[in-house]
């Protein structure tokens, strides 16, 4: 199997033609650096800080080792990083399909393909050379095994074939779960696995809410979301299944957490939950929807889960009841 985005993109697209080249040298020279940069997606790597940071705590509870929780974001950035670049290799032919995605650097031929190609598999090489060093052989391993599942199963198996793309696919922005456990400990215990699955059910609900909105785009491009192949109905309630599950499983940490976490599980599920019954009310009424509000609010709802969680793995428990007076 080659890389789709290898074929046909030296054609530019109407609505992604190359961008004015700038006058001066300098100006080329940070032109082709933000390009760049923008290959590896900078702002979807937030979901890295936000999943690995409290699973490190959590996973070396009572201690906050600096230097080894910056070395695994480090490593994982570089990872994560790969995994953004390889991706749009493989979709710059729908890239420029799609008004979301027709500004990324392939999408304008800001880049060529080949260099993108080579940085994104030199990105791999150094996030495990540096993990293995930084860390362990295991985190390495499993940061190698994310960037080849999100490239070959989600990217260049899954995406274009069928509806469930993201649920199975979306296995790969769970791994940072793991990632930081097997760095903290050198071993993946079910804490880790219960957080990998929070973010797994969390996902589908994420993703077609931003779907919804952007289904014209993904019908253009021929990418079988599933807003674009079933009613917004039928999406609504699936997305209130997997919302469900996510809270749920949320529930199952608490023995793990703590009082901090345990309240945040249950009242920002509840105000997650709300929301996607919202949507789905509101589907089946016919009335207008606002997915994206959707779509920002579970950003908001996973990283407040995790800040809790993160809180809850650094307090000292004996402390604050002397503290209190007990």
């Amino acid at each position: 199997m080659v890389f789709k985005g290898g074929h046909g993109t030296n054609t530019p697209d109407a609505r992604s033609a190359a961008a004015p080249v700038p006058a001066t040298f300098a100006g080329r020279v940070l032109q082709t650096v933000l390009a760049y940069i923008a290959l590896t997606k900078p702002k979807v790597i937030e979901l890295l800080l936000v999943a690995t940071i409290p699973v490190m705590l959590l996973a070396d509870r009572g201690h906050v080792n600096l230097p080894l929780i910056l070395s695994t974001l480090f490593g994982g950035w570089l990872g994560a990083a790969s995994a953004n670049t390889l991706n749009m290799v493989a979709d710059a032919d729908i890239d420029q399909k799609m008004k979301r995605t027709e500004r990324r650097p392939l999408a304008r031929h800001a880049v060529p393909v080949r260099h993108a190609l080579i940085f994104g598999i030199v990105l791999a090489v150094a996030s495990f050379a540096w993990l293995w060093w930084r860390a362990n052989l295991l985190s390495a391993v499993l940061v190698l095994v994310t960037i080849a599942f999100y490239l070959f199963v989600y990217t260049m198996l899954l995406k274009r074939r069928t509806s469930q793309n993201v649920v199975w696919g979306g296995a790969a922005g769970c791994m940072p779960t793991l990632v930081g456990w097997a760095a903290a400990t050198g071993t993946v215990e079910w804490p880790a696995i219960v957080l990998f699955l929070v973010i797994f059910f969390w996902t589908p609900p994420h993703t077609w809410a931003l779907a919804m909105r952007y289904k014209e785009d993904y019908k253009a491009a021929g990418v079988p979301m599933l807003p674009v192949v079933a009613p917004e109905t039928v999406v609504a309630r699936q997305m209130v299944w997997y919302t469900w599950a996510t809270v749920i499983t949320t529930l199952v940490l608490i023995p793990a957490a703590g009082l901090v976490y345990a309240i945040a599980a249950v009242l920002c599920g509840g105000w997650f939950l709300y929301a996607v019954h919202k949507l789905y009310t509101q589907t089946k009424a016919g009335q207008e929807i606002k997915p994206l509000k959707v779509f920002l609010q579970s950003n908001n709802y996973l990283a407040l889960l995790f800040c809790a969680l993160s809180v809850d793995s650094i307090l000292n428990y004996s402390t604050v009841w002397q503290l209190l007076g007990h």
